[in-house]
Protein backbone atom coordinates (compact mmCIF):
# COMPACT_ATOMS: atom_id res chain seq x y z
CA UNK A 1 0.00 0.00 0.00
CA UNK A 2 1.35 3.51 -0.73
CA UNK A 3 -0.61 6.79 -0.80
CA UNK A 4 1.29 9.54 -2.01
CA UNK A 5 1.07 13.76 -2.28
CA UNK A 6 3.30 16.41 -4.31
CA UNK A 7 3.72 19.99 -3.52
CA UNK A 8 5.64 22.44 -4.57
CA UNK A 9 8.03 24.29 -3.08
CA UNK A 10 8.44 27.99 -4.30
CA UNK A 11 7.82 30.29 -1.74
CA UNK A 12 8.37 30.60 2.71
CA UNK A 13 4.56 29.62 2.49
CA UNK A 14 4.99 26.09 0.62
CA UNK A 15 7.61 25.19 3.15
CA UNK A 16 5.27 25.54 6.09
CA UNK A 17 2.38 23.86 3.97
CA UNK A 18 4.90 20.90 3.35
CA UNK A 19 5.68 20.89 7.63
CA UNK A 20 1.76 20.56 7.99
CA UNK A 21 1.09 18.23 5.23
CA UNK A 22 4.20 15.88 6.79
CA UNK A 23 2.68 16.53 10.23
CA UNK A 24 -0.64 15.07 8.90
CA UNK A 25 0.97 12.01 6.95
CA UNK A 26 2.96 11.48 10.17
CA UNK A 27 0.09 11.15 12.38
CA UNK A 28 -1.98 8.88 10.07
CA UNK A 29 1.22 6.45 9.90
CA UNK A 30 0.71 6.27 13.51
CA UNK A 31 4.55 7.92 14.61
CA UNK A 32 4.78 8.73 18.31
CA UNK A 33 5.00 12.66 18.97
CA UNK A 34 8.97 12.35 18.95
CA UNK A 35 9.13 10.96 15.34
CA UNK A 36 6.99 13.30 14.34
CA UNK A 37 8.69 16.15 15.34
CA UNK A 38 11.96 14.24 14.14
CA UNK A 39 10.56 13.88 10.42
CA UNK A 40 8.75 17.72 10.54
CA UNK A 41 12.08 19.36 10.96
CA UNK A 42 14.41 16.88 8.60
CA UNK A 43 11.37 17.97 6.05
CA UNK A 44 11.59 21.34 7.09
CA UNK A 45 15.14 21.95 6.54
CA UNK A 46 15.01 20.12 3.23
CA UNK A 47 12.41 21.79 1.75
CA UNK A 48 14.00 24.91 3.12
CA UNK A 49 17.80 24.18 1.10
CA UNK A 50 15.82 23.34 -2.08
CA UNK A 51 14.39 26.80 -2.02
CA UNK A 52 17.24 28.63 -0.54
CA UNK A 53 19.91 26.81 -2.71
CA UNK A 54 17.91 25.57 -5.77
CA UNK A 55 15.46 28.13 -6.00
CA UNK A 56 12.98 25.85 -5.33
CA UNK A 57 11.62 21.93 -5.89
CA UNK A 58 8.63 19.47 -4.88
CA UNK A 59 8.46 17.14 -2.38
CA UNK A 60 6.37 13.73 -2.89
CA UNK A 61 5.09 12.62 0.71
CA UNK A 62 4.22 9.32 0.82
CA UNK A 63 2.84 6.84 3.03
CA UNK A 64 4.53 3.12 2.82
CA UNK A 65 4.13 0.14 4.10
CA UNK A 66 6.96 -2.89 3.92
CA UNK A 67 4.45 -5.63 5.09
CA UNK A 68 5.85 -5.41 8.99
CA UNK A 69 5.08 -1.60 9.43
CA UNK A 70 3.91 1.80 7.63
CA UNK A 71 5.86 4.52 7.44
CA UNK A 72 6.63 7.86 5.66
CA UNK A 73 8.57 8.57 2.49
CA UNK A 74 10.07 12.03 1.82
CA UNK A 75 11.35 13.07 -1.92
CA UNK A 76 12.84 16.40 -2.50
CA UNK A 77 13.76 17.01 -5.82
CA UNK A 78 14.94 19.84 -7.37
CA UNK A 79 16.65 21.06 -10.82
CA UNK A 80 19.27 23.09 -9.03
CA UNK A 81 23.30 23.66 -9.47
CA UNK A 82 23.58 20.14 -7.58
CA UNK A 83 25.82 19.33 -4.71
CA UNK A 84 29.39 18.86 -6.17
CA UNK A 85 30.83 17.30 -3.17
CA UNK A 86 28.25 15.07 -1.30
CA UNK A 87 30.62 13.72 1.62
CA UNK A 88 31.54 17.46 2.33
CA UNK A 89 28.06 18.61 2.45
CA UNK A 90 27.06 15.98 4.85
CA UNK A 91 29.42 17.36 7.26
CA UNK A 92 28.38 18.63 10.65
CA UNK A 93 28.99 22.56 10.71
CA UNK A 94 30.45 22.80 6.53
CA UNK A 95 27.79 25.33 4.92
CA UNK A 96 27.62 27.50 1.54
CA UNK A 97 24.25 29.59 2.59
CA UNK A 98 25.77 31.03 6.36
CA UNK A 99 23.80 29.03 8.39
CA UNK A 100 25.11 26.77 10.87
CA UNK A 101 25.62 23.83 8.25
CA UNK A 102 23.59 20.69 10.10
CA UNK A 103 20.95 20.94 7.61
CA UNK A 104 21.83 17.94 5.99
CA UNK A 105 23.66 16.24 8.57
CA UNK A 106 21.01 16.68 10.45
CA UNK A 107 18.37 15.55 8.89
CA UNK A 108 20.08 12.59 8.30
CA UNK A 109 19.95 11.79 11.76
CA UNK A 110 16.43 12.41 12.06
CA UNK A 111 15.26 10.00 9.63
CA UNK A 112 15.82 5.82 9.67
CA UNK A 113 16.84 6.15 6.21
CA UNK A 114 18.68 9.03 3.99
CA UNK A 115 19.52 8.48 0.21
CA UNK A 116 20.88 12.16 -0.99
CA UNK A 117 21.54 11.82 -5.11
CA UNK A 118 23.04 15.16 -6.65
CA UNK A 119 25.40 15.94 -9.40
CA UNK A 120 26.38 19.55 -10.37
CA UNK A 121 24.18 20.71 -12.93
CA UNK A 122 22.00 18.24 -12.57
CA UNK A 123 20.11 19.10 -9.56
CA UNK A 124 19.42 17.23 -6.47
CA UNK A 125 17.17 14.69 -4.83
CA UNK A 126 17.31 13.48 -1.44
CA UNK A 127 14.39 10.58 0.03
CA UNK A 128 14.09 9.86 3.23
CA UNK A 129 12.08 7.77 5.38
CA UNK A 130 10.97 7.18 8.65
CA UNK A 131 8.92 4.03 10.17
CA UNK A 132 6.79 3.50 12.70
CA UNK A 133 7.61 1.87 15.89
Amino acid sequence: MTTSDELPIKSNSDVVLVRQHVRTAAVDVGLSLVDQTKVVTAASELARNALVYAGGGQVRIEIVNNGIRKGLRLAFSDTGPGIPDIPQALTDGWTTGGGLGLGLSGSRRLVDEFDLQSAPGEGTLITVTKWAR
